[in-house]
Formats: C-alpha cells, structure tokens, sequence
C-alpha cells in the first residue's frame, strides 16, 4: 500500500506524519530539521512513499535538496495554497499542519514550487544583501538630514563623496551636532564602503553570467534587474508557454466570476515581489528616457498611457517584458525589437 507524508519545518524540530491510502495516519514524529535525520527516520519506517510534502520556506530548500539527493520524493508546496487549504481548521498546531500537509499529498490538492538551484539562491543572496545595506545607508543619510534641518541646517543635494564634507560643514559651529554627525558618519562611511563592494561584485556576476548579458541587450534591463530575472527564472523550461511568466509573478489582473458578477480588479502581486519591481524599474525607463532599440515596445505602451494612464502602461510593459525575457532565455537569443518579438507576449 502507498503510504503519503507531510512535513511541517521548524528551525530545530519538525513535524512529521505519514497516512496510508485512505487517509489512516499510521506514523507520527518530532524529527530533527536536518536532511539526514529525516532521512534516517522515513528509512527506518520500511513503508512505500508516494509523495513526501513541505511547504516551502527558509529551511525547505536545504532540506528539500538534501532528501531529493536520496531519491525520496519528496514536493515543495506552494505556502498560499497550503494556507488557503488550513483556514478552516479550528486548531492550529505543528502537528495538525503535518497531518493537513501529508492529507493533502494524499489528495493531490497541491501545487508544486520550483527549488532554485544552489547557484540562483547564492545570486539572490547576493542582491538581497546589497538592497538591505543600500537601504541602511539611505535611512542614515536620511536621518542626519532630519536631525540637521531641526536645527535650520539644510544639507541640499549632494553626492556619495560630498555628503560627509557637507554634513561637517553644517556642525562646525555646534558641539553637540557634531558629536551626533561623527557618530552618524561613521557608520554612513562603513555602509557606503561595503555598498560599493556589493556593486562591484555584481558587475563580476554579470561578467560571469551569459543569460545575465543577454537579458542586458534589452533597453532599460541593467545588471540588477538581469540578475534578478534570471535568478528567480532559474530553468526556463519550467514554463510551458512564456505567457505564463506575466502571471507567475503576479503581473496579471485578478478576476472574480460567480453567476452574473464578473468583474477583472487590479494586478494579483502574488509571486517574487523584488522581480515584479525590477520589471517595474525597467519598464519605467524605457518609457521615460530616450532609449534606442525599443521602438515597438515603447509605441505600444504610449498607446496604453494615452488610453489608460502612466501608470498602467508601466505594469503593462513590465508584463510584456517578462514574457520577451523568457523568451531571450528559453531561445538563448539577444533582444530584437521588432513585430516577432511582441508577438511572443
């Protein structure tokens, strides 16, 4: 008889319950969250696994990798599914999570989530990284110029080099601000330092990367947004069309239909936000600048502006651009702006 096990992670100790094929649970367990010691512990069952589940998150990747490298079959589920299937059980408890999630393998009420390879996850490690410092060097920047504009010390507009000259400037005259600007400084100099090591190791990752160049062919697609792309696409071939990239990531309208209502609302925002923003950027400065090379795309979206707005034009063309980067992915070609490549999205 097949057998079907959930898995419900936590950072020490996971939940673990197997069912056979008619729902009966037949094992339960604190097991430790480590690939081995899950191993270890469906081995020592000596039962016919037909799917193992997990909802993916932090620790689900490792664990995942390690147990496929066994053979186990194990899936990764897809959190908001998993979610949307508990809300009506009135006990939340690890242990009720790891029945609901071996149920459901039973079922196959389940959707599957890619695992990114090793490499993808150490690129977006890395983009993660530089966006939390970038955004802790703003944040100190932009303290000093609040504390400063108290006092009727107005900072202007500067640069990365002349922000400290400017600040020590301004609290020559005043002990006590200079003291706060010394200390404020300090680790504004530290932030920037590690900043510019974050930006000079990806343009290295870029260099090294042969899908990151070839989605930077596109006009308004740098180093980040390529990167990003790239990263969260990881295998193209796990798309059967590209059209189906737009709502992956959450760039198509959500729509409601039940008996005569029937209604499209805004973008449904599911998926990898930082890839929906880098699209956003993208498509931002295609419309906004004046690129070469984009004469197609960039027609098309003035016509949705003219009709519908700026800003719909803009996730208009993010979608679109998602779809045209699949493409370039799946076909291992450059960006061509003409007829053929808007006909792919």
């Amino acid at each position: 008889m097949e057998h079907y096990a959930g898995i419900d992670i936590s950072l020490e100790y996971s939940s673990v319950c197997v069912v056979d094929a008619s729902g009966k649970i037949v094992h339960e367990a604190k097991v430790e969250s480590e690939p081995g010691a899950l191993i270890g512990w469906f081995a020592s069952l000596g039962l016919e696994l037909a799917r193992i589940g997990m909802e993916a998150g932090p620790l689900s990747q490792w664990l995942y990798a390690g147990m496929r490298q066994e053979g186990l079959p194990v899936e990764l589920l897809e959190t908001r599914h998993v979610r949307d299937a508990f809300k009506a059980m009135p006990v939340k408890s690890d242990r009720n999570d790891a029945r609901g999630i071996a149920q459901l393998m039973r079922l196959g009420w389940f959707r599957p989530v890619h695992c990114k390879s090793l490499a993808a996850q150490e690129v977006r490690a890395m983009l993660t990284a530089r966006e939390l410092v970038q955004s802790k060097l703003r944040d100190v920047e932009n303290s000093l110029r609040g504390i400063l504009r108290g006092f009727g010390l107005k900072v202007g507009k500067t640069t990365s080099r002349s922000f400290g000259p400017r600040i020590r400037e301004l609290v020559a005259g005043h002990p006590n601000l200079k003291t706060v600007a010394a200390g404020l400084l300090s680790v504004h100099a530290v932030l920037l330092s590690e900043f510019q090591a974050f930006e000079k190791q990806v343009r290295a990752l870029v260099r090294q990367d042969a899908r990151a160049r070839r989605l930077m062919s596109t006009p308004g697609v740098g180093p980040i947004v390529a990167l990003t792309y790239a990263a969260a696409i990881d295998d193209p071939r796990r798309f059967s069309s590209s059209k189906r990239v737009g709502a992956h990531f959450g760039l198509t309208p959500k729509k409601y239909q039940s008996g005569e209502t029937d209604y499209s609302g805004k973008i449904s925002k599911i998926g990898d936000a930082a890839v929906r923003t880098a699209l956003y950027e993208a498509a931002h400065i295609m419309l906004v600048k004046p690129l070469q090379g984009c004469t197609a795309l960039k027609s098309w979206a003035m016509r949705i502006a003219r009709r519908a707005g700026m800003k719909k034009a803009k996730v208009a063309l993010a979608r679109k651009l998602a779809v045209i980067l699949h493409r370039m992915l799946a076909d291992e070609t450059v960006f061509k702006d003409a007829a053929k490549s808007m006909a792919a999205a």
